[in-house]
């Protein structure tokens, strides 16, 4: 019950989302990420069964696919780091300046 995508070159890489397994072709370079992502997706997968109501697998697919789009494109929408270097969102600056201070205070324990 596998399905297969392939082209000329590419190697198929069995993959397993909740019971299923898929065989899908890549590229050797882009096998690791494309566990990654398999990884990923059954694992969000799973979160999602947990509270569904009917977790049935297509159903499952078209929620994690719909949830991970969402915080993709959340993500996209954030502001990210100015040409100065300098972080535009005031949550992670202030995050990264508590870690700042956190290092160089175990830096100066080292040295002395």
């Amino acid at each position: 019950m596998a399905d297969v995508i392939s082209t000329s070159t590419n190697e198929p890489v069995a993959l397993r989302l909740i019971d299923r397994e898929f065989l899908i072709a890549c590229p050797p370079e882009e096998r690791e990420g494309l566990l990654e992502a398999a990884n990923f997706l059954d694992r969000k997968m799973r979160e999602l069964r947990t509270h569904a109501k009917t977790p049935g697998f297509d159903r499952l697919a078209v929620l994690a696919a719909i949830s991970i789009t969402h915080e993709y494109l959340q993500l996209q929408k954030r502001p990210v780091a100015n040409t100065n270097n300098n972080v535009s969102e005031p949550g992670i600056a202030e995050g990264l300046a508590t870690l700042r201070r956190k290092l160089e205070a175990a830096l100066d324990t080292q040295l002395k």
